[in-house]
């Protein structure tokens, strides 16, 4: 088991990592929308989901991995009105790859956040 970390996503707030990788699987903790310097983007879903899914694209690529290897996203949304401009965004990041999804409406996120995610995807250069 190897523990995941890079400056270029928010450090954890908390007693967790970032990541981690076991074999070829890497699982992702949630991530809000913290800049890497650990900044609360505004209050905007368009500009939080950016920040989520840019955080968790440098995480990945810190583990050897990326959007393209994501076998799995949970979205956790304030707010399910908001469903429908994710998902744009969300089909910006991922293209054509289209991961195995889950999305639920939570009261309360960190922080009081508009929206988390969080990700597990293969290594793809993992060596047994």
């Amino acid at each position: 088991m190897e523990i995941i970390s890079t400056q270029n996503a928010p450090a954890a707030i908390g007693p967790y990592s970032q990541a981690i990788k076991l074999n070829n699987l890497i699982f992702t903790s949630g991530q809000i929308p913290l800049t890497p310097s650990g900044e609360l983007v505004d209050r905007d879903i368009k500009r939080q989901t950016r920040q989520v899914l840019t955080n968790l694209q440098n995480v990945l690529e810190e583990a050897g991995s990326s959007l393209n290897d994501v076998i799995k996203v949970t979205i956790f949304l304030e707010d399910m009105n908001d469903f429908g401009v994710v998902n744009v965004i969300y089909a910006e990041y991922f293209g054509e790859h289209k991961p195995a999804r889950s999305t639920v409406a939570v009261k309360t996120l960190p922080k009081n956040v508009l929206v988390e995610m969080d990700v597990i995807a293969q290594a793809p250069n993992f060596v047994n």
